[in-house]
């Protein structure tokens, strides 16, 4: 830093305001510490800062190993806020999630300083092997279910999925469909739990008993087939699948079998995956903002780390509308 402060012509402290974006530094001195630093391919010695400030400026996630759109798109949405908030992410991917395993990934975030640590807990399994971490940083776990098994240094923050799954049912009552049925996610994670648990409180809200949901896994392959049952059996004027590849392999059974969705059959999904706006029909769904969750994310772990106190935090969702559930 020395070097670039002698080779612009000023201070020690300029080049370091320079650095850290300070507002008071004029726009061509701002130009010549940058040139000198290209000139000279400095780079910040982030060990020697993490010993001046006592943080690293980095965070680590525990995250399942899937593919599947929500815990992707969470880590994605995270990262993006973290690296906006000057933070860098380091993550460890877990299969299995038991004591051991999350011992061994809080170990190794440990080992490399981090500030603190977030845990993507889509599963009951994550989230009893989270409520066993004893860690000196802050954990932040990123779960919709807010009665999730927690020791007092965990702290929670989601979108809420029972109200999307509300606004879904709500949606499909109000264009004049008497029952809906639910194709339901996998019962161990939280998400399918709190969207069955919706859409069962808005039916009781609207005063419609409800039939009992179809559960099944969350891919595409799982709705074509309950979508080929259907056919079979009789398909209902309105169905909410618990995501959008449930949803596709619905579209897709009923394709085959000349039942039109959006006039046969209303179709709502979940999640607002890429490509949803594209499905034939175009599909209604909820959509979750990763985001604003990752920002909020980052906005406790920041108040944990200053040492302030914070709360469970849900993010509400939004009702996209289109003209899979809506009669042209």
């Amino acid at each position: 830093m020395s070097d670039v402060a002698q080779h612009a012509g000023v201070s020690h402290q300029t080049v370091s305001r320079v650095l850290n974006g300070h507002p008071s530094v004029r726009e061509e001195t701002r130009e010549r510490v940058l040139e000198a630093i290209a000139t000279l391919g400095y780079r910040r010695n982030s060990a020697a800062r993490a010993l001046v400030t006592r943080r690293s400026d980095t965070l680590g996630v525990v995250t399942p190993a899937t593919a599947l759109y929500g815990p992707t798109s969470t880590l994605v949405g995270f990262e993006e806020a973290a690296r906006e908030a000057g933070w860098y992410v380091s993550v460890a991917t877990v299969r299995t999630f038991d004591g051991k395993s999350m011992r061994t990934a809080v170990e190794h975030f440990l080992d490399q300083g981090v500030d603190g640590i977030v845990v993507i807990a889509p599963t009951a399994e994550v989230a009893r092997a989270v409520a066993g971490i004893d860690s000196p940083v802050p954990v932040v776990m990123i779960s919709s279910a807010p009665d999730v098994p927690t020791s007092g240094h965990v702290h929670l923050v989601g979108v809420d999925q029972r109200m999307g799954a509300r606004l879904a049912t709500r949606h499909l009552l109000e264009q004049g469909h008497d029952s809906v049925l639910h194709v339901a996610g996998p019962q161990d994670w939280f998400d399918a739990r709190d969207r069955l648990a919706g859409w069962r409180d808005e039916c009781a809200a609207a005063g419609i008993e409800t039939a009992s949901p179809l559960v099944s896994g969350w891919r595409a392959d799982d709705g074509y087939a309950l979508g080929r049952m259907l056919v079979a059996e009789g398909v209902p004027s309105a169905i909410f699948a618990a995501n959008d590849q449930l949803a596709l392999g619905l579209e897709h059974a009923f394709w085959e079998a000349g039942v039109r969705v959006g006039q046969d059959v209303a179709l709502v999904g979940f999640d607002d995956e890429t490509g949803a706006a594209h499905y034939t029909p175009p599909l209604t769904t909820v959509r979750q903002d990763f985001g604003k969750l990752g920002r909020m994310a980052i906005t406790i772990l920041k108040d944990l780390i200053d040492g302030e106190s914070v709360e469970h935090r849900l993010l509400p969702p939004e009702l996209v509308v289109r003209a899979s559930s809506v009669r042209a």
